[in-house]
């Protein structure tokens, strides 16, 4: 009797979905991988040019092909997108392109993806479309009236747009910090950063060794345990922001990651530019008066471009909302290995913000996906 071909659609063709889709391979399992842009890592090739993986090289590889040595510790966005074609080819992989998955069903035990060139059925589904899928930007009022320029942080490429402007950043993730830095580092006139939540930071290596090495064990020891550690090296190596404008939070590293699922800056420069005056917090934003940025401290002040780095939702809910997988943030519920019982067979991958690092993570779910999904189909090898 012959036996049948089980086949997994892997929906996103970043660091996620390929690497899911190698290490599927590696267990004799078959698929497609869907993607809706035209080239793998889509997102990386839009992100701002002076970005680099904030993980040195050696945590940052996917299952079954190193980083290149000479793409140096810190490896560039550009190198990155370069990576993930070579991992690509290296694999074998041959993603669909230009597909773009609308909804994801489940019908008498077999998987169905309504996408944009027609059905496909899969025994198991994994969903790596990325934690950042959809820019967001909060409903300020008057918006519409702001008579400056005013992007999302995701079309931001450079700063030589801004050389000799007056820029309001809205947001300190490490996309802000990382842009206002860029901003004061190349002849913006003035840049202030608007802080909502006051964010912890922290250096990027000690003692030369990279910072997220060392913080690993932040990633699964108690909060009571690890954040007097860590607040001791935070006093020791950053000092007190607040003596600058920029506020410390209440809680600790750990807790703060429990509670607001948000990860620390790493400083690349935003440290120097607040101690040097070149980078200037202010409130949050509270709306938008014409020419004016009305702020929750009730100041207004005048500018000429806002770079609103608000972050970004998981867009999942037209995918699988429908099958009660999400959270009330739209992330899924059950990551990595795991699955929901009520919907055996639908994994994430990609899709968490850990204090480990995000290609760190990937490279361990990964594995544990394709174990699971292994062990789930019973492949026939």
């Amino acid at each position: 009797m012959a036996t049948h071909q089980r086949q997994v659609a892997v929906v996103g063709a970043g660091p996620a979905g390929l690497a899911t889709a190698a290490c599927l391979r590696r267990h004799g399992i078959g698929g497609v991988i869907l993607e809706r842009d035209e080239a793998v890592g889509a997102s990386w090739r839009s992100h701002y040019e002076r970005l680099h993986l904030h993980t040195p090289r050696v945590q940052s590889h996917l299952p079954g092909f190193r980083l290149p040595r000479r793409f140096g510790r810190w490896v560039s966005r550009a190198d990155v997108v370069r990576y993930l074609e070579a991992y690509a080819r290296h694999h074998h992989l041959g993603p669909r392109f230009g597909v773009e998955v609308e909804r994801v069903d489940r019908d008498d035990g077999t998987w169905r993806l309504a996408t944009s060139e027609g059905a496909v059925e899969a025994d198991a589904v994994v969903i790596a479309t990325g934690y950042n899928a959809v820019p967001f930007v909060p409903d300020w009022p008057g918006l519409d009236t702001f008579a400056g320029h005013w992007i999302h942080a995701s079309r931001y490429r450079d700063a030589r747009p801004y050389v000799g402007k007056d820029v309001l950043v809205v947001g300190t993730g490490n996309t802000g910090a990382e842009i206002a830095a860029d901003l004061a580092d190349q002849g913006a006139a003035r840049v202030r950063i608007a802080v909502r939540s006051a964010p912890h930071v922290i250096p990027r290596t000690v003692a030369g060794i990279p910072t997220t090495l060392l913080g690993i064990p932040n990633q699964f020891l108690p909060a009571r345990l690890g954040d007097p550690v860590n607040t001791l090296a935070q006093r020791l190596t950053i000092g007190d922001l607040s003596r600058f404008g920029f506020p410390t939070p209440d809680d600790g590293l750990i807790a703060h990651h429990r509670r607001t699922d948000t990860i620390p800056i790493i400083d690349v420069g935003l440290v120097d530019a607040l101690r040097d005056g070149r980078v200037e917090p202010v409130a949050a934003v509270a709306g938008f008066d014409g020419g004016a940025v009305r702020l929750a401290d009730g100041q207004h002040i005048e500018v000429d471009a806002v770079i609103a780095a608000t972050g970004y939702r998981t867009g999942l809910e037209r995918l699988v909302g429908h099958l009660g997988v999400l959270d009330e943030q739209a992330r899924p519920k059950v990551s990595a290995g795991e699955t929901d019982p009520r919907v055996p067979g639908l994994h994430f991958v990609g899709l968490r913000n850990p204090l480990i690092g995000l290609l760190n993570a990937i490279r361990l779910d990964a594995r544990r996906v394709a174990r699971a999904i292994d062990r789930e189909l019973a492949v026939d090898r």
